[in-house]
């Protein structure tokens, strides 16, 4: 009812009540204490009474033109004053007004898409003549690209929209003929010979560039048949474990590290996107000032990495109210499900967790865990595990990290996921699933640009609380293990007995096999087991300590024409001219690599209770299940990180 009703039947019921009164007044005390004494014809007079309020209650709720009061202006956004109650001049504005209301009412549809064709002719004038201006420099083909992205991108959404329900139609008839015993047998022939033929290139390929060139990078080879075999001793039901998921998943990420690697334009490409997203995040420098001072970075972290995950978030909301996100996610597990025959769900959760956390993907599929098997839930929780949110990727960009490293982790990382979940938890069940659960995804609640950007950083603060509170609790635990460790070392004559000590030994095969160089492991491993039973956070901050030192390492070299003397006092760097000491030392470029893979994950003991959290509340009927799956998903997505540092391991060349 609108409040214009309500306003109409607030006068009626007063009226009536006035009508009530007199007409009680009408009897005897003793008749109205007493019913027995009220005649037949009262009572009628009663109910008729009562009859005709309520016509005029269901008059007012259902007839939208009901005449007005006076004193009742507005009725969907047009004053309703009687017009014999103004001058010429007053009348004519309320009818130019109303007109006008009328007529953009009625053409709503075609004047948005004549502004929409407007804004586009004016956009590809101004595209156009910047070619012609200027061509060939790093801007003109950042403009290309982002201009031909978002072509495609406003093209395939609204042709989606146009043909979904038919798109869907047909994908569903092509998986059911593929399906068929008519095509089964060429199907598998063709599954074998693609498997076949591309194990035979990738063998061939690894003899011929890396085991001649490059024989140490073999490593890493032993290290991912170790982590399969392990997985496949250690699965809950080996003899279900479907080996055409689990095959495709690792050869999706060697051959997507064969381009980012191994090929000069796949470098370049991520390079360029990296440097991107670094120069984007440096915008966040405005906000940092102006709230805090140009004495930021006495607090680099609080003030400068915090910020950047403010920011990142706000741009990621604003992406996905866009549509953007949807339409990459989308393709994506598209990509994902056709390759690898995992369901829809599974997949759209594991190519949103490229650019999204833990919690904000399986967002996107809420629709679907009530009915999700065992193996599906195992699957959306690893792939939490193994990745992280593009919001955070801005943070350790911060901290120094290679981005085109941090971003083709974040890719491999997916397929990666659904490999080792396969793998550790196979399925079971029947699948309640078809193509057309593509089209089901969750859409922004956002109404309009500047809400999904607010929302976006509102959203942030539960995520700066829970990074600081993190970060902050577990460097004070990590300090107070090392003192009494420390302190029990003392005990019995062993020095530097820590945490970091005891991972650097236990863990070191782990790092040793992911193909780091011998002298390197013992470093990496200290930054697994931080990034294992603390937070990736902490265990980034170390590694960029080391890409530092490094850095001022090169520098001090140059500037003395190699001539400048240091040394090595324990774990620490001595520089012998000026005197400086690189606390933790340096290690090489492939190990600084290898480590960025290795800890691109939300896989720790601190995020178990987060995933539960979250994904308990999405789905409380499946708490149990959840909370009996999801120690084996934080295993499985630390061993998908490692996975990948494998194949970046084995394929590593200096561009």
């Amino acid at each position: 009812m609108s409040g214009v009703q309500l306003t109409q039947l607030k006068k009626l019921s007063e009226k009536e009540q006035q009508q009530q009164y007199y007409y009680n007044s009408s009897f005897t005390t003793d008749e109205y204490e007493n019913p027995s004494f009220m005649t037949d014809d009262n009572h009628k007079i009663q109910l008729e009474h009562s009859s005709v309020h309520y016509e005029i209650v269901d008059s007012i709720q259902t007839n939208a033109q009901v005449k007005l009061d006076p004193e009742v202006q507005m009725e969907n956004g047009q004053a309703s004053a009687n017009e014999e109650d103004l001058n010429g001049c007053q009348r004519g504005v309320l009818r130019l007004q109303t007109g006008c209301y009328d007529c953009v009412k009625a053409k709503k549809t075609v004047i948005k898409y004549l502004i929409l064709f407007i804004l586009a002719a004016a956009y590809f004038a101004y595209f156009g003549y910047a070619m012609y201006y200027r061509f060939g420099d790093e801007g003109s083909h950042r403009l290309l690209g982002f201009t031909v992205f978002a072509v495609v991108l406003i093209n395939g959404n609204f042709f989606f929209k146009m043909f979904e329900n038919k798109l869907d139609t047909i994908f569903e008839r092509v998986g059911r003929a593929l399906k068929s015993k008519r095509l089964m047998k060429a199907r598998i022939f063709l599954r074998w010979f693609l498997k076949v033929g591309v194990f035979i290139f990738l063998i061939v390929y690894i003899i011929l560039d890396v085991a001649i060139e490059q024989p140490r990078n073999l490593v890493s080879v032993a290290g991912l048949a170790l982590y399969i075999i392990i997985f496949y001793f250690t699965s809950t039901n080996p003899a279900k474990v479907h080996w055409h998921t689990v095959f495709w998943g690792i050869a999706i990420q060697y051959i997507f590290a064969l381009i980012i690697l191994r090929t000069q334009w796949g470098y370049d490409i991520f390079k360029w996107l990296g440097d991107r997203v670094t120069e984007l995040l440096e915008y966040t420098m405005a906000g940092v000032k102006f709230v805090f001072g140009d004495l930021w970075f006495q607090h680099f972290f609080a003030f400068k990495v915090l910020s950047i995950v403010v920011f990142f978030a706000t741009f990621i909301n604003i992406m996905y109210f866009l549509g953007v996100m949807q339409f990459l996610i989308r393709h994506i597990g598209r990509f994902l499900s056709f390759c690898m025959d995992t369901t829809p769900a599974e997949s759209i959760s594991a190519a949103g967790n490229i650019f999204l956390g833990m919690i904000e993907a399986p967002l996107m599929i809420r629709p679907f865990l009530a009915d999700m098997t065992k193996s599906e839930l195992h699957a959306v929780m690893t792939g939490g595990f193994a990745s992280i949110a593009g919001s955070v990727l801005g943070a350790y960009i911060g901290f120094g990290v290679p981005a085109n490293h941090l971003l083709a982790a974040s890719v491999m990382s997916a397929p990666a996921a659904l490999a080792i979940s396969k793998l550790a938890y196979p399925e079971t069940e029947a699948i309640k699933a078809s193509s057309k659960d593509f089209s089901r995804m969750e859409k922004s609640e956002e109404r309009n640009l500047i809400e999904a950007a607010s929302a976006g950083a509102t959203a942030s603060i539960k995520l700066l609380g829970a990074i600081a509170v993190n970060v902050i609790a577990f460097l004070s635990l990590l300090d107070f293990v090392n003192s009494t460790l420390i302190w029990f070392g003392d005990r019995v004559g062993l020095q530097n007995f820590s945490f970091q000590f005891i991972c650097s030994y236990i863990l070191y095969p782990v790092a040793y096999f992911m193909g780091t160089a011998p002298e390197d492991s013992r470093k990496v491993a200290e930054m697994i087991g931080i990034k294992t039973f603390t937070n990736e956070f902490i265990a980034y901050g170390v590694l960029s300590d080391l890409i530092s030192n490094r850095h001022k390492l090169e520098n001090y070299t140059t500037f003395f024409n190699g001539t400048g003397l240091w040394s090595w006092r324990g774990d620490n760097i001595l520089l012998g001219i000026t005197n400086q000491t690189l606390k933790g030392g340096v290690i090489s470029v492939k190990s600084e690599v290898i480590a960025t893979y290795a800890l691109c994950g939300f896989s720790n003991f601190g995020s178990i209770g987060i995933t539960l959290g979250g994904m308990a509340t999405l789905a409380p009927n499946r708490k149990k299940e959840l909370s009996r799956m999801v120690l084996r998903a934080m295993i499985a997505g630390n061993v998908s990180c490692f996975l990948t540092a494998c194949i970046a391991s084995l394929l590593y060349k200096e561009l």
